[in-house]
């Protein structure tokens, strides 16, 4: 795993971030949409998945109780990304942690793990169920707003 320099950790700023997990389904694009409104507008994001899966309409449901939507997005791999230069890849999932490492090894890019639970194991009731993907996705707004901590939007930027 690479990690960033402590110093380019906080205050460096990337010019293209990917997130990536198995689908691009739940939590790479949970990660996206997060980012986007933490971050400036001038940094490229994206998200995709080892394989295309299939939208989740959980993320849907838990990104609308905080005010965004990926109403846009469709389940997409690296090879159905636009733009394929990346200067920062975090992974959510250890297949996409792997995938990221072999897409690399000849490029300088910083590829980052952060293990990132799957919430379609989650049983019992649909509350149940959603808690386990509102758990996903408050763990990922405070990695995205602890990691780019010296970069974030200012709160009127936010809006």
């Amino acid at each position: 795993m690479v990690e960033l320099p402590a110093s380019r950790e906080k205050t460096g700023k990337p010019g293209a971030i990917l997130f990536m997990c198995g689908w691009n389904a739940i939590r790479s694009p949970m990660a996206e949409v997060i980012a986007k409104r933490l971050l400036p507008p001038d940094i490229y994001i994206q998200s995709a998945g080892v394989r295309a899966g299939e939208r989740d309409p959980f993320v849907d449901a838990v990104l609308g109780e905080v005010g965004l939507s990926f109403a846009k997005h469709h389940p997409r791999t690296m090879e159905d990304l636009e733009d394929d230069f990346f200067d920062l890849i975090i992974t959510l999932t250890p297949e996409a942690h792997h995938a990221a490492l072999e897409l690399t090894r000849s490029h300088a890019v910083t590829v980052v793990y952060w293990p990132t639970m799957d919430p379609t194991a989650a049983t019992g009731t649909r509350e149940q169920v959603l808690s386990a993907y509102r758990e996903v996705r408050e763990h990922l707004w405070k990695r995205i707003d602890e990691h780019f901590e010296g970069i974030r939007r200012r709160p009127a930027e936010t809006a």
